[in-house]
Parts: C-alpha cells; sequence; structure tokens
C-alpha cells in the first residue's frame, strides 16, 4: 500500500474514533487535505486514495495545480490568508474560502463574485484570532457577530461559519480554544437566529481535540502528504 494512501486510512480512523468519543457522527465531519508547496502528483495519488477535498495556501500555486489536475473532480479550498488584490482569481475557483478576516476583504470578495460567478454565491468562513495572537490573522471574538451579519447580507456571499488557528501548543492544552470557539459560534447562531454549518479548526497535531471539540471541517496536511518540501 503506498504511504499516503496508508496516511489517509489511519487519519479516517482517528477521526472515527474522536467523532465516537464525542458522540458524534464521524460523517459529519470534512477531511482537507493540505497540499502547500506538495507537486500535484501528490495530490492526484491522495484523490485515488479517496481524498476529495484539497486545501491550498497560495492563489498563483494554487491555481497551477488546479490546471493541471483539471481531469479530476477536486474541491479546492482556498484556506491561505487572502489579499484583497487576489479576490478575483479565487471567487468562482474554490468551493470555500477558509480565512476571510475583514470586512474589506468581505466587500471586495462580493464584488468580485457579482462579476464573475453567473449569478452563483462564494462560500465563506470567518477566520477568528482565538487566541489574540498579534503575529496572526483574523477577527476579534467580539466583531465576529457584526461581520457575520455584514457577510449574511451581502447578496454574493454565502456565510458559512468560521475557521481558526489556535496557539501551537500541545493537544490538551489547546482543547480550551477549540471549546471557546464552538461556544462562540452557537452564541452568534442563536443571537442571529441562524444555523451556520461548518467550524473549521484542527490540523495534523491537534484534529482530534478539534473534532471533540465540534469541528466540521480537519485541515491536515503533514500526516497525510509528509514533510513539506523546502
Amino acid at each position: 500500500m503506498n504511504e499516503i494512501k496508508e496516511n489517509l486510512k489511519i487519519i479516517k480512523e482517528k477521526i472515527a474514533f474522536h467523532a465516537q468519543k464525542a458522540g458524534r457522527n464521524p460523517d459529519e465531519i470534512l477531511l482537507v487535505g493540505v497540499s502547500k508547496k506538495h507537486p500535484a502528483t501528490k495530490i492526484r495519488e491522495a484523490y485515488k486514495a479517496g481524498l476529495k477535498d484539497i486545501g491550498e495556501n497560495y492563489v498563483q500555486e494554487a491555481l497551477a495545480k488546479m490546471k493541471e489536475l483539471k481531469d479530476l473532480d477536486i474541491n479546492w479550498h482556498f484556506i491561505g490568508r487572502l489579499q484583497r488584490n487576489k479576490a478575483k482569481y479565487v471567487v468562482g475557483k474554490f468551493i470555500l474560502i477558509h480565512g476571510v478576516d475583514s470586512e474589506k476583504v468581505l466587500l471586495t470578495l462580493n464584488n468580485q463574485c457579482e462579476k464573475r460567478c453567473g449569478g452563483n454565491k462564494q462560500a465563506i468562513l470567518l477566520e477568528i484570532n482565538i487566541g489574540g495572537e498579534e503575529t496572526k490573522g483574523g477577527i476579534s471574538p467580539s466583531e465576529a457577530e457584526i461581520l457575520t451579519k455584514i457577510a449574511m447580507e451581502l447578496p454574493y456571499i454565502q456565510m458559512q461559519g468560521f475557521m481558526t488557528i489556535p496557539p501551537p501548543l500541545e493537544p490538551e492544552k489547546v482543547r480550551p480554544y477549540f471549546r471557546k470557539m464552538r461556544e462562540l459560534k452557537e452564541e452568534i447562531e442563536a443571537k442571529l437566529g441562524v444555523q451556520l454549518p461548518h467550524l473549521s479548526m484542527g490540523m495534523s497535531a491537534d484534529f482530534g481535540v478539534a473534532i471533540e471539540e465540534g469541528a466540521t471541517i480537519v485541515r491536515i496536511g503533514t500526516a497525510i502528504f509528509g514533510p513539506r518540501p523546502q
């Protein structure tokens, strides 16, 4: 069995274990393979092993891989920090944009989608800086409700939930951040009277704890594709 196929099997078993531990259905959790810096050949290998959702961090790298893999029915996710001048390149090409972190980016995406998406909406997640880290993107939890409202009122945006990257701690120490993120989502849903389907949180080192605390999407790179090429 090739390495990527074996890695995926192990990850899916872990997803099932942690979901069941939390009384959840493993089918509720979407696995996104993060292929940043890895060649398109590795994505093709993962696709053959059953991985249909792929996350990329850089616009130009993603577009090149899309071209190379256009024969495959991949669901592409944009998971990097999105600059406003790149919005026109991502709308309509990614099933979900995970890291929207300002009103300006939100409005730019809406405008570009109006021009380029043929009447369709662009699905997005708002990125929340749950640990208040100065080095990370994302809005503060206190801004989340107002930006959610704005997103929901834009005609070409489909607001689907939140994404977060907590401080780089060992899994049990990061658990409170994931819990806080779930509670924030539930609080906003209750206040605005909406159901937001997604909470994107958890990576190779901590996805088990993220699932136990309510993640619906986990973003996993190294544990699938191996160490990232330099």
